[in-house]
Order: structure tokens, then C-alpha cells, then sequence
């Protein structure tokens, strides 16, 4: 099982398109996962289109945190979650979906206990618009 932790506080703008897309996604793999949305303290509709969300779309949960902060929800989430393969994706979804397959294949397998993926690296190949990278 693979567990997409996404956190999220005050995302209701982008946050369904984000798992609809996300879901989308794994739906094309050819194992089980889940997508776990880590609510931390939103105060805007954030926490009632996860709950929206997580009713129409199969293997969407939600987790409510009452404090804000993005690792305390990770944490919590990861802490709480029964899968083997734990991964956290920003509600942007700033890197390509395309990418997680190599990236959890080695430790869905067996062979790694370990991955890392950034589009920090020299190595990455990272496609940004002019404004995103202006800011």
C-alpha cells in the first residue's frame, strides 16, 4: 500500500483539482494506495471539500490536525498511517505525477527502504512558468 499524504491549510482553491488529478493518477499504478488529506487548522472551505472529497472519491481520507503546520500534520499522518510506502506531495503538485512511479517502485519492491526525489537537484529536469520562478 502507498500512502500520498497531502497537506493542506487554507487550499480550497486548488485542493480539489489537486486529488481529483492525484487520483486520477493512481489509479494507473499497479498496486493499492491511498491519499490521505492533512488538514491542519484551515479557515477557509478546506475542510469541507476534503470531507467532500473523501466521500465521493474511493482510498481518499482525511485527517483533521486542529493546529496549523505543515510537519505536525506530516508527522501525525505518517505516524497514523498502516501503508509501507509513505509519500508527502505538495496540493500544487509542483512535480510531475509521472515521477512517483520510479520513485516508490524500489521500495514497493522491496529493494530500497529509502527514496528521496527533489526538483532541487542539478540533475532534476524541472519545467516552471516565468512567474513561478520571478517569485
Amino acid at each position: 500500500m502507498l500512502d500520498v499524504v497531502v497537506p493542506v491549510h487554507d487550499e480550497e482553491a486548488d485542493l480539489e483539482q489537486c486529488v481529483r488529478r492525484l487520483h486520477a493518477h493512481l489509479g494507473t499504478l499497479p498496486f493499492s494506495s491511498r491519499i490521505t488529506i492533512a488538514e491542519n487548522a484551515s479557515t477557509d472551505a478546506t475542510p469541507a471539500i476534503a470531507a467532500r472529497l473523501a466521500t465521493e472519491l474511493p482510498g481518499v481520507v482525511v485527517r483533521i490536525e486542529t493546529e496549523p503546520g505543515r510537519g505536525r500534520a506530516l508527522n501525525r499522518a505518517w505516524a497514523a498511517s498502516d501503508a509501507a510506502v509513505l509519500v508527502y506531495m505538495d496540493v500544487d503538485l509542483s512535480t510531475d505525477l509521472n515521477a512517483l512511479l520510479p520513485l516508490v517502485a524500489p521500495l514497493i519492491s522491496g529493494h530500497s527502504d529509502l527514496a528521496i526525489g527533489t526538483r532541487l537537484a542539478d540533475s532534476s529536469r524541472v519545467v516552471r512558468g516565468a512567474k513561478r520562478e520571478f517569485i
